[in-house]
């Protein structure tokens, strides 16, 4: 019920304000149409115009799923009425597929099923179908390529090659945008009968196969779609690979052509001997596939459990979905990509639905209600941080909490299908979710294609996989009804050991340990680990050929000679640690500055469901050691830009002021609000249009003097989202926001003060408020939340031409430039148990070779003494005063007065 709900609350929205756009922009509650609003780059290749990717909002098979047969008529009848194929527009032929063309034929399944079931779309005479063949010829120019490879993009009107076409120049494209058409073109060739587009995807198909590394059969990123080269030579089940393996094995299902899944096993062995280093899945060199190519993951790579679902090999699928979900547990959401220790690379979270995918997989092959939780947390982490009114909005920053006005179409089409299908028992289903398989955009294409249109023989050719003959060569799927036999715990003796993976264990350590009581090789040594005072590793270095020179001045240099190596595999070992080291020490400086804060609205009629990005300042108070934050309600100040005195004290007060960026110091700014009176700043740019979607965001430099006598808080807005609380302000005039390191739960933000419980989702927090109305003493809110994360950002070393010497400098200044050439890490005195400072400056314990559990720092959070905003008893009459104004607050955004 409550996942309905919530597809009502995000569709209604849609259709309200954004239709016929292509998306939803949930904070400013308007349509995205392309062209129209600043570019994202190749974001916005997946878009359209006019109900382009709408398309798949409308015909989002969620409708059928979810049972809601008649909404489900009236999209079609809109998308058949609206959708217009032929626009000058340049599109991404991988998003156009997956999106538009698996809309339109997953429309068609269901609708062609209902109109046999006698009671919906009596009328409908495959006009979704229609659509979908004019479609493909659209996209059929693409592939006018000496290998069969598709152009990346293709102009839906003037194709690729013609002149007003403003495409076709390109000569990359990805393994997965060349590898995820067979699904689609053949549905489109058995339903209408042509061919063609099934036999151009098995094109592409054969010719990736053709050019995968014969001798690690692993495939990389980036091909190049006329030569067949190799572009990105980096290897793994992430972005830019993802769906291609996850479409061999469902072209397998679907079609039941043998050779599909002969090449997916020939690849899926691949994975788990090289890719695969459980819980982990790290990307590897093609032509060196021991050598690890990064040392983070994408969060595309979370679908990954549930293809191993669909293939049988369950535990390795319990192991990574249970490592993804400690993660989520950490930061609320899967961050686009995160570290080997589980530290943020990227902060953005869109709302992907891949970890939801893989945990209705996982509850249908064990049945294990552990699963149910797991979907239960994701429900309640997406109406507690990412629901504003006006939809969903996806993470800017999952360690401040802060959004991103967008809500993508595949939010729609996958999210709320996978979420209620986990829930969904058999009889809630008016049709046999088992005759139909999901294409890797959740679109539904029946079974019984594979007896369809069949215009291409089927051959087997396995006697060319001869060489590789184990268990991965089984012709069925395993039956789930066997897999635990008389265990019903098996899958969670299998989470138990990951279960501190994130916050305690090492996570390299269950490996290390059965690594030693084993008789394989221990892993090479990674900078991460390396401890200068540890013989060990001293002796490991001088095998790899490393040399280390402690300097007069306590730095340590090291440097390698590839020649003085014990043997070659031993050189690449070394060579993958000094350009590691060299990482290493650029993500340290980089930690050195200052991460993102969050500016939380949280008056009537937002509660603390809108939060802005907002950038830090070098000066005044750090809200990073004042948990509770400044609470305050906001006020603009005259002059507006704040190089004065201010001439209106009065209004500002014990307020946040509001002021313009320019014509002084921001330094200057702030003393002059400060001896107005005000509690805090908000510093909003100048440059009209400026986003935190499109413009990476600053610190707020001092004015070169001593700036020990500002102790407000000063946070900066880009124009865009200063508009929005300049916009709230003009509307309710009153205006109240909190100003903090990470936006806070509302059941934080409103403690002390009786409000709806659909604002506070907790049966907890209602008793602890019921509790207060009898209590005579006045609370300060308390400050639970965690130390954010600081930001990881790895910079790409380019291996040395011949890879004969390369040398690394540690340099106690942690904020001096990095450069290629050396990795500036101190290793002077070094703690040995501890690897680096933590985000509060706690050294962080270490993984060392044994080291399982290693000692927890205890870090203590200060609470700020300037919380004013709960310190007072309230009456009755104000509480239920106060309770009414939210209850009327609340009504009003049901009618979408916001």
């Amino acid at each position: 019920n409550q996942v309905l709900e919530m597809f009502d609350h995000a569709y209604s929205n849609y259709m309200e304000h954004a239709y016929p756009a292509d998306e939803l922009m949930p904070l400013t509650c308007r349509g995205r149409v392309r062209g129209q609003e600043p570019s994202r780059g190749d974001v916005d290749d997946a878009l359209g115009k006019l109900v382009y990717t709408g398309t798949e909002h409308l015909l989002t098979v969620v409708f059928q799923v979810l049972n809601k047969t008649k909404e489900f008529e009236e999209a079609v009848k809109k998308v058949i009425k609206d959708v217009n194929l032929d626009n000058d527009i340049v599109v991404s032929v991988f998003e156009t597929n997956i999106r538009v063309l698996g809309g339109l034929l997953g429309g068609h399944s269901v609708a062609i099923m209902l109109k046999e079931k006698g009671e919906y779309m009596q009328w409908y005479n495959g006009e979704l179908l229609h659509m979908a063949k004019e479609l493909g010829y659209k996209l059929l120019p693409a592939f006018n390529t000496t290998s069969g490879l598709p152009y990346p993009r293709v102009n839906l009107k003037f194709g690729v090659r013609h002149p007003e076409a403003r495409t076709g120049t390109e000569t990359d494209t990805c393994t997965a945008c060349a590898g995820t058409l067979i699904l689609e073109f053949a549905a489109l060739s058995r339903f209408t009968g042509t061919s063609i587009f099934e036999e151009y995807a098995r094109k592409a198909l054969d010719f990736i196969w053709e050019k995968r590394q014969r001798s690690s059969n692993l495939v990389g990123v980036t091909i190049n779609i006329h030569t067949g080269d190799w572009v990105r030579k980096d290897s793994g089940v992430g972005a830019g690979i993802d769906s291609y393996y996850e479409y061999l094995l469902k072209a397998y299902v679907l079609l039941g052509d043998d050779s599909f899944l002969e090449r997916f096993n020939t690849h899926y062995d691949a994975i788990m001997r090289y890719i695969s280093q459980p819980p982990l899945l790290l990307d590897v060199h093609i032509h060196k596939p021991m050598l690890n190519a990064r040392t983070w993951m994408d969060s595309l790579l979370a679908f990954f459990p549930g293809l191993q679902v669909l293939k049988g090999d369950i535990r390795p699928a319990i192991e990574t979905h249970e490592m993804l979900y400690q993660v989520i547990k950490k930061h609320n959401f899967l961050p686009e990509a995160f570290t080997t220790d589980f530290r943020v690379h990227w902060a953005q979270h869109p709302l992907r639905p891949e970890f939801a995918e893989s945990t209705y997989f996982l509850y249908k092959a064990t049945g294990d209600p552990y699963y149910l939780e797991v979907g239960k947390t994701l429900i309640e982490n997406l109406n507690k941080y990412a629901r504003v009114p006006c939809g969903f909005a996806a993470m800017k920053d999952v360690r401040t909490g802060s959004h991103e006005d967008r809500m993508d179409s595949f939010f729609l089409a996958e999210m709320f299908k996978y979420l209620y299908l986990l829930f969904a028992d058999k009889e809630d289903m008016i049709f046999d979710i088992e005759d139909y398989i999901f294409t890797t955009e959740a679109h539904l294409l029946p079974l019984w294609l594979s007896t369809t249109n069949q215009t291409i023989s089927k051959k087997n050719t396995s006697t060319e996989y001869t060489e590789l003959d184990d268990s991965n060569f089984d012709w069925t799927c395993p039956n789930t009804q066997i897999l635990f036999p008389n265990d019903p715990m098996f899958a969670q003796s299998i989470r138990e050991p990951l279960k501190n993976v994130v916050d305690k264990s090492c996570p390299r350590g269950i490996a290390r340990t059965e690594e030693s009581l084993g008789s394989g090789p221990k892993p090479p040594l990674r900078a991460r680990d390396f401890m200068a005072s540890n013989p060990e590793h001293l002796e490991i270095l001088k095998k790899m050929g490393v040399s280390l020179i402690h300097l007069k001045d306590g730095r340590v240099q090291l440097v390698q000679h590839a020649v003085q190596a014990a043997s070659s595999l031993d050189a690449e070992d070394g060579l993958r640690f000094m350009q590691e080291m060299i990482e290493l020490s650029s993500q340290q400086q980089k930690e050195q500055q200052l991460p993102p804060r969050a500016v939380q609205i949280v008056s009537h009629p937002f509660f603390g469901r809108v939060v802005l990005t907002a950038g830090p300042a070098q000066f005044g108070m750090d809200l990073s050691k004042h948990k509770a934050g400044t609470r305050g309600f906001v006020a603009t100040i005259k002059p507006y830009n704040g190089c004065s005195e201010i001439t209106n004290p009065e209004a500002v007060k014990e307020k946040i002021a509001l002021m313009q960026r320019g014509q002084c110091m921001f330094a200057e700014k702030a003393r002059n609000i400060q001896k107005a009176g005000a509690i805090g700043g908000i510093v909003i740019d100048d440059n009209e249009g400026s986003s935190s979607d499109t413009a990476p965001l600053f610190q707020m430099a001092g004015d070169g003097k001593n700036t020990d006598d500002i102790t407000i808080p000063m946070l900066f807005l880009f124009n865009k989202e200063g508009n929005i609380i300049l916009d709230a302000i003009r509307e309710y005039e009153a205006v109240e926001v909190l100003l903090s390191d990470k936006a806070k739960d509302r059941a934080t933000i409103f403690k002390g003060k009786m409000i709806p419980n659909y604002i506070i989702d907790s049966n907890l927090e209602m008793e602890n408020m019921d509790q207060k109305l009898s209590e005579n003493d006045s609370h300060k809110p308390n400050s639970e939340e965690a130390p954010s994360e600081s930001q990881d950002a790895g910079a790409v070393s380019e291996e040395p031409e011949g890879g004969r010497e390369s040398s690394a400098v540690g340099d106690p200044d942690p904020l001096s430039p990095a450069s290629t050439a050396s990795a500036s890490v101190s290793m002077a005195d070094q703690d040995p148990h501890a690897s680096g400072p933590t985000e509060d400056g706690a050294p962080e314990p270490a993984c060392t070779p044994g080291d399982s559990q290693p000692q927890e720092q205890n870090t203590q959070t200060e609470a700020s003494s300037k919380a004013h905003w709960d310190s007072k008893v309230q009456p009755m009459e104000s509480i239920l005063a106060d309770w009414n104004e939210d209850i009327e607050a609340f009504e009003m955004m049901e009618k979408d007065e916001l």
